[in-house]
């Protein structure tokens, strides 16, 4: 696979809960994190001492976090919004030669910042809040 441009991977939210996606305005960077936790089922019957995992148990979830430039776009005002109350929007995140991953996520934080001599800027976190699907190219 050939090397992909960092400012194809999105993060697109549902702007109105029927499936309307809109990338979140103004990001530099984004990031997404899945986990996996496992579940160690050692004992002393555990071949050579090996640790062994239960297959398939565990706790899974994804994480979302950005940065960019305030642009008080659609897409700020309803990140806003659904901050203040708690809803848990439908999200995309497309990556560039691999796919897209979809589901209920939660904003966990947004910052601001600024400086006297620079432009506006925002973080924005947000964690799974349900079943994440794929959908490959």
């Amino acid at each position: 696979m050939a090397a992909q441009a960092g400012k194809d991977l999105l993060i697109k939210i549902d702007m109105d809960g029927a499936g309307r996606f809109e990338t979140v305005a103004g990001l530099r960077a984004t990031r997404i994190a899945l986990n996996a936790e496992s579940v160690d089922v050692t004992s002393l019957d555990s071949p050579g001492g090996w640790r062994e995992l239960l297959r398939g148990a565990g706790l899974r979830s994804a994480a979302l976090s950005g940065n960019g430039v305030f642009k008080d776009a659609a897409s700020d005002a309803r990140m806003r919004s659904l901050f203040f109350a708690g809803d848990h929007p439908t999200c995309q995140v497309v990556i560039p030669s691999f796919g897209t991953l979809q589901g209920p996520f939660q904003i966990s934080s947004i910052e601001y910042a600024g400086t006297h001599d620079g432009e506006a800027t925002y973080e924005i976190s947000l964690a799974s809040a349900g079943a994440i699907a794929f959908a490959g190219i």
